[in-house]
């Protein structure tokens, strides 16, 4: 990407004219010494400038200005305006400038250490910033941004005690808690174990994310799986539950798994009751939907369609009526069932625009279950749009 001389004009002609006035100081006492004309480089990149050569002006510039501790915060900043528009070797080289002058303090030199790996970072060069990072993670100055890029690192990696180790690490540093961001990497954890065939590892990092996080509702739905996979049902309907007390909104997303759970150990009485119970505490629409077909397996159609058109007036809402024509098509025939036919195809377009989740933070919108958005890249914010109460 190119430079305008409009988008530099801000930072140059300052630049220019620190140059300069540092051309006149060198030339003084070290005119026997330079080998390079000053005051004839400054005037043509002056005049690189003017006539919209920014790229050549900066070159200029760069070599002109002498690195002491009056000129460090321009290089930093020239450094910085590189990497925001793309220019990201020029950063590189120009950090990698600053590092190298053996007359920075250690606050400029860490600094300039924490501009060149995020220069890396945006490269995309993992282990050089990586190695940046874990270098000044064990310095003091600047400890705490090199650990949040750390665990960006890592989270873009997948490498999940590493991140895991970094977020501890920065927690303590900084005396913010990172108790749910942990049980989230652990369930990361849990998930590549079940991936693998490794349920007891999978077992081991679920309760550890519980045991940082007791509010983890992703903990408790993938150790309701995997109780349920090894055909331990109560102590899958168990996990299940606990979802109750974390946060209701996503019990919906476990109501279908909680009724198989019940019907595997034969149980219809407490799968009524807890469906019947959990409706009256919260509501929600999958909760209902899944009532709806528990009425219907032991009382009859009639009373599941009855139910459903009381809850409708209740709680109108498109998913609610797509459930009763499903019940109603069953019975149906000739110009009835095509009329229903169709009008189950416009419930269906209806449906399909109100289910999904939505991100508390950023108002990112998907039709798939994130635990951490994909646009702002926060974990535990994105919630069920359809159990929004």
């Amino acid at each position: 990407m190119s430079f305008s001389a409009h988008d530099l004009l801000w930072l140059l002609l300052p630049l220019a004219a620190f140059s300069g006035w540092a051309v006149a100081r060198v030339e003084q006492r070290r005119q026997s010494k330079k080998s390079l004309d000053l005051p004839a480089a400054y005037f043509r990149g002056l005049n690189f400038l003017l006539n919209e050569q920014p790229d050549k002006a900066i070159e200029v510039f760069v070599q002109v200005l002498e690195v002491n501790s009056d000129t460090v915060e321009t290089h930093l900043a020239l450094g910085n305006l590189f990497r925001r528009r793309g220019e990201v070797e020029r950063a590189i080289r120009i950090h990698q400038n600053l590092i190298a002058r053996p007359s920075l303090d250690k606050e400029q030199r860490t600094q300039a250490l924490l501009e060149l790996g995020q220069d890396y970072l945006k490269a995309g060069l993992f282990d050089r910033a990586e190695n940046l990072f874990l270098e000044l993670a064990e310095l003091r100055l600047h400890a705490e941004p090199a650990l949040m890029q750390l665990r960006y690192i890592y989270q873009q990696e997948k490498d999940w005690e590493k991140a895991i180790g970094a977020t501890r690490r920065l927690a303590r540093l900084s005396g913010k808690n990172f108790d749910s961001v942990i049980a989230q990497y652990q369930c990361e954890l849990a998930e590549s174990a079940l991936a693998r065939g490794g349920r007891g590892a999978a077992r081991e990092a679920l309760k550890a994310a519980l045991t940082s996080d007791p509010q983890c509702v992703r903990a408790s739905i993938l150790l309701g799986d995997l109780e349920a996979l090894e055909g331990r049902h109560r102590e899958a309907i168990a996990a299940w539950r606990r979802i109750e007390e974390q946060d209701p909104h996503y019990l919906g997303e476990v109501a279908d798994r909680l009724a198989s759970s019940f019907r595997a150990l034969g149980d219809e009485n407490g799968l009524y009751a807890y469906f019947h119970e959990a409706l009256t505490r919260h509501g929600g629409t999958g909760i209902a939907l899944t009532f709806a077909q528990i009425v219907r397996e032991r009382e009859g159609t009639e009373a599941a369609e009855k139910f459903v058109v009381d809850w409708l007036r209740r709680n109108p809402n498109v998913h609610g009526l797509h459930r009763l024509i499903e019940f109603n098509l069953e019975e149906a025939s000739g110009t009835a069932r095509e009329d229903l036919n169709l009008l189950q195809g416009i419930i269906e377009g209806l449906r399909e625009q109100a289910l999904g989740y939505s991100c508390v933070k950023c108002g990112f919108r998907g039709k798939t279950l994130h635990w951490q958005c994909p646009s702002c890249n926060r974990w535990n914010t994105i919630k069920p749009v359809a159990e929004e109460p």
